[in-house]
């Protein structure tokens, strides 16, 4: 028992130090920045003219769908007929195979909670999507 407890107080030691911690990771996980990188970021930034697997988000807001130049659109986002709104990224984060069906979004499929999704768009308002 000595030994399970001298082990435990070792990695909750080292989780301290390594700024993974219980306080930091609830810090971490009610953030806005940190929803979108776990959500979007392997795909997605919000620079601009920083186009990745997915285009860049910067100045989302506003924009026609499929029409960011330099970025290759599948066929279904270059012939949709709608700008990018508030409701229509957040339908879009929420299910983007129901909003553009034919997408290149794969394997992403949605983002399931309603929370997450909400800091997603929030992360997206404030962080130069406007």
């Amino acid at each position: 028992m000595r030994r399970w407890s001298t082990v435990m107080a070792l990695a909750a030691f080292a989780a301290s130090l390594s700024g993974m911690g219980p306080l930091s990771m609830a810090h971490a996980d009610d953030s806005p920045e940190q929803a979108f990188n776990n959500a979007c970021r392997t795909c997605h930034t919000i620079r601009e003219g920083d186009n990745r697997l997915g285009p860049s988000l910067y100045k989302i807001v506003g924009r026609k769908a499929g029409s960011l130049p330099g970025y290759n659109y599948s066929a279904a986002m270059k012939d949709t007929d709608f700008v990018w709104n508030e409701a229509n990224l957040a339908r879009f984060i929420a299910n983007p195979d129901e909003v553009v069906a034919g997408n290149n979004m794969k394997p992403y499929a949605g983002l399931a909670s309603a929370d997450e999704r909400k800091k997603v768009l929030a992360f997206l308002l404030s962080a130069g999507a406007r």
